[in-house]
């Protein structure tokens, strides 16, 4: 008896432990998140050029912007990352300046800054996120909400993501959906406005007829205030992974956006082949201002190949083929090589190539006709190829063994980009990232 009853006691107990074990499984499973991360992210950002679309598509493109973003990831338990993705944009314009030309104290200038209020702005967004993975870490669902203003802009968005890994992980697909809903401050340019066109900006002591306008001395455009300053965006992509090889990893997306509402600039100038011109100072009055359809569907699909060569080398290429209902076709490939130099740093040589086919709308500074419908001299929708050329160094240590009172620093990264259209148009940015881990 005694030895049925030990034998029913270590039954259980094997039973018990069995139990324990499979439940501290449960309990006990990796975090998709396992501590809380913090990145700051930062950039300066310069360009130049001789066409603004602020001036009808001639004049200096003159800009800085400096940027910093936040962005903070917090695992709730084991299978929620809440991240709250903070920044601020202020920029300095000598193109926007020219939305007033004339409050500068000085000769109005295509291709000189006027010191007003446009000439510079300040833009901020938040966005949060809300992300769930199954226990098996196969299913993914994330959730959005985004709000970003500057001057004579607001935005708000919301969003969501499904992602399914399957094939032992080495597959995984990916659905997401965005909207987005903005709204502009009607602000045209100076020499259009009128009391009764509701523009608030502070240039309201500008009168026209204490300037003496040469060319054509009759100036008088027939210029129409815009009806609706509001904009719609719904996006929708979809995206597949697949491990090829152990040294080899492919990607496809395709993504679809539908934009209503108003999609050109009120402050953006055209100047008419078929109108007379007409000036004050050394600046071209408009004769109107930017109109383009309130409706546009883009369609955007690529693909990523990125080959594991050693330990020290890595191949990274993209390429993306771009269409829309306005007439633009465009192409880009890039190519960027790692090199890991070091345990710690690795090395990030780039390049990208992008061209693009013009507008339907699109024509330059005085070859706009005052008979079409619409009109844009704004050269981002003109033909043009552009190349630019990367370099970047990154820092890296899992263990995060420096640190800043409670949080070790993980990497960090430093890029530069130089990009130069084959018009007049050039830009550089720097760009700087820390990340840092709680302990």
């Amino acid at each position: 008896m005694k030895k049925i009853i030990l034998i029913f006691c270590v039954f259980a107990f094997a039973k018990s432990y069995s139990q324990t074990g499979q439940d501290s499984t449960k309990v006990y499973k990796k975090r998709v998140l396992e501590t809380t991360e913090v990145d700051f992210l930062t950039s300066y950002y310069s360009q130049d050029g001789d066409n603004a679309a602020v001036s009808g598509g001639i004049g200096t493109e003159e800009l800085t912007d400096v940027t910093g973003t936040f962005v903070v990831s917090i695992p709730l338990n084991d299978d929620d990352v809440l991240t709250i993705d903070a920044g601020v944009s202020a920029y300095t314009s000598a193109s926007s300046s020219n939305v007033n030309p004339f409050d500068g104290g000085g000769t109005a200038d295509p291709f000189q800054a006027s010191s007003g209020a446009s000439s510079s702005d300040t833009w901020a967004n938040v966005t949060g996120s809300y992300s769930h993975s199954s226990d098996d870490r196969n299913d993914i669902w994330s959730a959005t909400v985004s709000v970003s203003t500057e001057y004579d802009y607001f935005s708000a968005g919301v969003g969501g993501s499904y992602t399914k890994l399957f094939n032992e992980k080495n597959t995984e697909v990916s659905v997401k959906a965005n909207v987005f809903i903005d709204s502009w401050s009607l602000i045209y340019p100076t020499e259009l406005r009128a009391p009764e066109n509701g523009d608030d900006d502070d240039d309201d002591d500008f009168n026209i007829n204490n300037y003496t306008i040469t060319g054509n001395p009759n100036y008088y455009p027939q210029f129409v205030p815009i009806e609706s300053s509001g904009r719609n965006t719904y996006a929708l992509g979809f995206g597949f992974s697949q491990i090829l090889h152990k040294n080899v990893q492919g990607s496809l997306a395709l993504d679809l956006v539908k934009q209503q509402g108003l999609l050109s600039t009120p402050f953006q100038r055209v100047y008419f082949a078929d109108v007379e011109n007409s000036f004050i100072e050394d600046f071209q009055l408009a004769d109107d201002i930017e109109r383009l359809p309130d409706n546009r569907f883009k369609i955007a699909v690529g693909g990523r190949l990125n080959w594991f060569l050693n330990e020290r080398f890595t191949v990274r290429t993209f390429y993306r083929y771009y269409t829309d209902d306005w007439g633009i076709d465009s192409h880009t490939a890039s190519l960027e090589v790692p090199i890991k130099i070091a345990d710690k740093f690795t090395l990030y040589p780039s390049y990208r190539f992008y061209t693009q086919t013009a507008a339907d709308y699109f024509a330059p500074a005085n070859k706009n006709l005052s008979t079409s419908e619409f009109y844009t001299s704004d050269h981002d929708l003109s033909q043009y190829s552009a190349n630019q050329f990367g370099f970047g160094v990154s820092y890296t240590d899992i263990f995060a063994k420096a640190h800043i009172w409670k949080f070790g620093l993980k990497s960090i990264d430093v890029k530069f980009y130089q990009y130069d259209r084959d018009t007049s148009f050039s830009s550089n940015i720097i760009t700087a990232g820390f990340k840092f881990v709680m302990d």
